[in-house]
Order: structure tokens, then sequence, then C-alpha cells
């Protein structure tokens, strides 16, 4: 295994036990060592999305099948880096040490975190750290719901419900460029970000109900929300797609996953499409849009930075709705 100095010891936001992120605690944990296929990354920025948020809170309960079911097993959060690879696990030859990267890995909340070589990119030269960080959940979300899943294109009309969150800001600029037109949901004092994004109309969601209107759309994209699909299927066109991007409300067991569920399973016997998003994580789909950010297509919005030892404030911040566009933690300065 190459390496470069790296310390075995590191101080990394650690959860301990399900809850809310002020159970958070900066704590000396082992560094990670990567394993086969795997590189360790020196994190210099890492995004936070509202996964992290449920993941921290085991919510809804069925997550803990996968993540533990009495405690986390996986005690540092966080899924978004960016940062410089710093040594190599066994068989790895396409990244070497001193590569700057992005993508996605598993406790990105650290200074160091191991990451899987196949949902890495380099970063290029041109994008800085902290936007790179923003990039791979949110964006790869918002890339799989517009281009892969509903196949936006020119001429058609959007609805994207949380139009001013990470996913969301991802989306509007992805289907505007596209040619599609484009209405964004989201509260009143976020809707300058989304008009800025593109998009041709913003609703209040406190005010307008985007699903009691005239209106009829090609593609209706919500991301966490908790519309009922019946409304949701009133304002597509007869052949439309929905897409629903996680989603919140329903019961402790499967909450918004619920209907998730149930809109799958009626998917196959009506003319619309009805579908529940599973992002991917794969190097090919991140590249794509990376190229896309280059190109100037699309470019991440971050909403605010905080340091390393404030995750729980940046966590707290983006569950009580006060977050626009992407939060990012600043890991390593300069």
């Amino acid at each position: 295994m190459d390496v470069v100095a790296v310390p075995t010891r590191m101080e990394a936001v650690v959860q301990r036990r399900y809850g809310g992120p002020e159970g958070f605690r900066v704590e000396e944990v082992p560094t990670p060592v990567p394993r086969a296929g795997e590189v360790l990354v020196e994190v210099h920025a890492a995004g936070v999305d509202r996964g992290v948020a449920h993941l921290v809170a085991g919510d809804p309960a069925v997550v803990r099948l996968v993540t533990g079911l009495r405690s986390p097993r996986q005690p540092v959060p966080g899924m978004d880096l960016a940062g410089r690879v710093v040594a190599l696990g066994p068989g790895v030859t396409d990244l070497a040490v001193g590569d700057e990267v992005l993508g996605t890995g598993r406790g990105s909340f650290a200074p160091y975190a191991r990451a899987r070589v196949d949902r890495l990119v380099r970063r290029p030269a041109g994008l800085d750290v902290v936007a790179a960080a923003a990039l791979p959940v949110s964006g790869l979300t918002a890339q799989g719901a517009v281009d892969d899943v509903a196949a936006v294109r020119a001429g058609h009309r959007v609805l994207v419900l949380g139009a001013s969150g990470g996913v969301g800001t991802y989306a509007v600029q992805l289907a505007v460029a596209a040619g599609a037109e484009v209405t964004g949901v989201c509260s009143a004092g976020k809707a300058d970000l989304v008009r800025a994004l593109g998009a041709h109309r913003v609703l209040d969601h406190a005010r307008e109900d985007a699903t009691a209107g005239d209106e009829r759309y090609d593609a209706v994209v919500d991301i966490g929300g908790r519309t009922p699909v019946r409304r949701l299927r009133r304002v597509l066109t007869p052949a439309g797609t929905l897409v629903l991007v996680g989603g919140e409300g329903g019961g402790r067991l499967t909450g918004g996953l619920g209907r998730q569920l149930a809109a799958a399973a009626t998917s196959p016997f009506v003319r619309q499409r009805l579908v529940m998003l599973v992002a991917t994580e794969r190097r090919e789909a991140l590249g794509r849009l990376v190229a896309r950010v280059v190109a100037g297509d699309v470019a991440p919005a971050v909403g605010r930075t905080y340091p390393l030892a404030a995750a729980a404030e940046a966590v707290a911040d983006l569950v009580a709705g006060r977050t626009r566009g992407k939060s990012v933690l600043v890991v390593r300065e300069g």
C-alpha cells in the first residue's frame, strides 16, 4: 500500500447513539485504513445532506436494518467529500497518492475517510474544493431524477417541489439546461435563489398549492415531500413522470418510504410513470455530472459553510429548514 505521512488517530465527529445532531461529539478515533479497491482521502470539505440527517436519527426505523439496530455501525457521519488521496488500498491502480478527488465515502465528517475507487473522480482544476464537496450526493440524485428517469428535454414543463434545497437547486438547473420550462416550489424567503437558477416560475409553498391549479407537467420531481401521490398525479400529463426523491412523514417504521413504495406498486397499472428514485454513486454518473459543471450547465449552490466542529449546527439547520442550497463542512483550510 502506497502512503504518505498519515496519523494513526484523528479527531472526528462521532455519533454513538441514534438521535438528533445534538448527540454529536468530537472524539479521537483510529484513522481508517483502506481495503482492497479503496483509497484513503484526506478530507478537505464534506457536504451535508438530508440523508445524513435520516441516518443520524435512525429514521425511519427500517434503515436500522442496514445501519445498525441499536446504534450506528458507522459512528462517523457523512458521505459527500472532496480532498486528496493519501493512501491506496491493495489493487488500486487508477488513482495515485496526491490526486485531488471528489465523490462519496463513509464517514466524511472527519480529517480522513475511506472511499471506494469506483465512487470517486478527479477534481477538475477549475472546481474549488467546497463546491466539489457539494456535488456528489445531491447532484447525482438530481441528475438521476431529471436526466435518467424523467428524461427531461426541450419543451417539457417540469415542476420541482423542494426547489431551494441541495437536490432541488441541481434539479432546477438541469431541467433548465435541457430546455424545459421549470416551476419551482419553495419558501418565499428562498424564491430569489430559485429564480436565479433559471426557474421560470416560483411558487410559495405556504401560500400556493402547486397541485390545485390547471397546469399540467411532463415531469414532477418531489424532493423530501409529503404531498399525497394522488394529488401529484393530478398535475401530471396523462403520460407524465412523477419522481419521488425521499420523503417525510409517514409512520415510524417506514416513514416517507411507504409513500414511495405505494407509488412504485401503482405505476405498472397506470399510464403515468411513478418512480421511487434510487440514486447512484457510480463513477460514470459522477463523471457525467462533473462534465456538466465544467461545461457551465450547472453550478453547486453552496448556501453556507461551517467548520467541522459545527457539524451538529449544520445538520440542525438543515433539518429546521434554515438552509439555502447545499451546506458544506470545511474540514481543512487552504
